[in-house]
């Protein structure tokens, strides 16, 4: 009885042996491609990272050659002839070069630049296009109708918006254009009131309300953002 106990196990191993044998021939194919679909995976990933990598550090060389140039003219062309893959490099790379024809004198050019950045279709952080607008506001200062800048501005200048003192120090500026002396006054007043005003834009508005012919609150004895 124990030998044929033993003879059984024995036969059912061998058939479990040989059933698992068909199995690994008939899908070990199956295993064989995940196992280079993994590696296949990850060295293109690694690749991919390098080339990522070397796109990146050649951008940067590009623009960092580009600025170096002699003088405006040759900035502005090389910078023209960047080559940008990246989105957020493109848009680097447009204010660099709104930046530099702007101090060549081309405002012109340098607004039509700065406009496309701020009405991009493409992924843009908001700061950005906030940040194009109101520079290409600027650069085309009185070349741009007061109420066109105003209305501009004015979007800019909305409470809670990164922008908005900034804004508001260049619509009083337009209420000056405008004769509106009064007006000017109380929005550089509330620029000096607002507690998150900087030191060189606070020194503005003071210098600005002085040549108006008004008094800065700090001068009566008020206490900014109070």
């Amino acid at each position: 009885m124990s030998n044929t106990d033993s003879f059984i196990e024995e036969v059912t191993e061998e058939v479990r042996r040989d059933r698992l044998f068909a199995t690994l021939r008939r899908y070990g194919w199956i295993a064989v491609a995940l196992v280079v679909l993994i590696v296949g995976g990850a060295a293109w990933n690694e690749v991919n990272k390098a080339n990522i990598r070397a796109g990146a550090q050649a951008t940067g060389d590009a623009l960092i050659a580009a600025v170096e140039a002699d003088d405006d003219a040759a900035r502005i062309a090389a910078l023209a002839e960047v080559e940008v893959a990246e989105p957020q490099a493109q848009i680097i790379t447009d204010f660099l070069l709104a930046t530099h024809q702007i101090s060549a004198g081309d405002a012109a050019a340098a607004a039509t630049v700065l406009d496309g950045i701020a009405t991009s279709s493409a992924d843009v952080r908001e700061i950005y296009r906030q940040v194009a607008a109101f520079k290409s506001i600027v650069a085309q200062g009185d070349a741009m109708p007061a109420a066109d800048r105003r209305i501009a501005l004015e979007s800019l200048a909305a409470p809670g918006m990164p922008l908005a003192l900034l804004a508001q120090e260049q619509l009083a500026l337009v209420d000056v254009e405008q004769g509106d002396v009064d007006a000017a006054l109380a929005k550089l007043d509330a620029i000096l009131q607002d507690a998150n005003v900087s030191a060189g834009l606070r020194q503005r508005a003071s210098q600005l309300i002085v040549a108006l012919g008004g008094t800065p609150p700090s001068a009566l004895g008020a206490v900014p953002g109070q």
